[in-house]
């Protein structure tokens, strides 16, 4: 049965949830339930703190997890990123007071507070840039006004709350995170394969959507180059001689410019559906 950690709050808890719900499985309906077994899919969720969800598959304790990019390098944890989910996108940033840092050399004998601390001491070393860094778990934003830093390295998502607190960003991002599919560094276990591919299966399905269109002979070929799909269209011969029934997956963001398209060459009963699921 394969063990898979999952977030149990915070910004990924959700997302994680519903992607995993989307990709077939069972998820807990009492935030209170930490373990969770799905008997038929045969695999078992452990709902854990998110920071936790590395070391967890790191040691061995569970086979796979879902957790952010930035928690799984500051962990240091014996484990690799497998698959980027593609949610909870952010930027990992250092900021300071307007005006007093330009670029990271800047940093250097000052204190920088984070809550990431493993994280920032490897980017500054390997930039060779001396600095202190000062460990906090949360709110950093506030550590530079009460005297414990001198700037900070966090998420940055609008920038909203730096700007409140007086603070800029300065220098090249530190990184740039998501949501991420990680394994431990041991031996493949049984069932991330069929996990693997039904994750894979969502993320296509929540980019492409499902174009059906009528077609004139004439205009066929000119229309299947804006509808090429993943490997080729599929093409029926209507009752009415002459055209042509199309099916074909198109990029969802490109949707409405490939119908103008298609109209525009001749193609008519354009129809647009959403794709659940799928597999490539």
């Amino acid at each position: 049965m394969l063990r898979i950690a999952v977030p149990n709050k915070g910004s990924l808890s959700a997302p994680a949830s519903q992607m995993l719900i989307e990709a077939g499985y069972r998820q807990r309906r009492d935030p209170r339930e930490l373990v969770l077994t799905d008997a038929e899919n045969d695999v078992e969720f452990f709902f854990i703190r998110p920071r936790d969800v590395a070391v967890y598959v790191g040691a061995g304790t569970v086979d796979v997890g879902i957790t952010g990019r930035d928690l799984l390098l500051d962990s240091g944890a014996d484990a690799t990123e497998h698959r980027p989910l593609g949610f909870a996108r952010s930027t990992f940033r250092f900021a300071a007071p307007k005006g007093t840092c330009q670029s990271i050399e800047h940093i250097r004998g000052k204190r920088v507070a984070t809550a990431y601390d493993g994280l920032v001491r490897q980017y500054l070393q390997e930039h060779d840039i001396p600095a202190e860094v000062v460990h906090l778990d949360g709110a950093v934003e506030s550590s530079v006004q009460l005297g414990v830093a001198d700037l900070i390295a966090d998420v940055v998502e609008t920038g909203s709350t730096l700007r409140q607190a007086g603070l800029e960003v300065f220098g090249d991002p530190i990184l740039s995170s998501e949501a991420v599919l990680i394994v431990g560094n041991h031996e493949i276990p049984e069932g991330l394969e069929v996990l693997d591919r039904r994750l894979e299966g969502v993320l296509v399905a929540r980019r492409y959507v499902m174009v059906d269109y009528d077609c004139p002979a004439e205009h066929l070929e000119e229309a299947i180059k804006l509808t090429p799909g993943l490997q080729s269209p599929t093409i029926s011969n209507l009752h009415e001689d002459g055209w042509f029934a199309v099916r074909a997956m198109v990029p969802q963001n490109a949707t409405n410019r490939v119908m103008d398209s298609l109209y525009e060459a001749g193609a008519r009963g354009i129809i647009v559906t959403p794709i659940l699921a799928c597999r490539v």
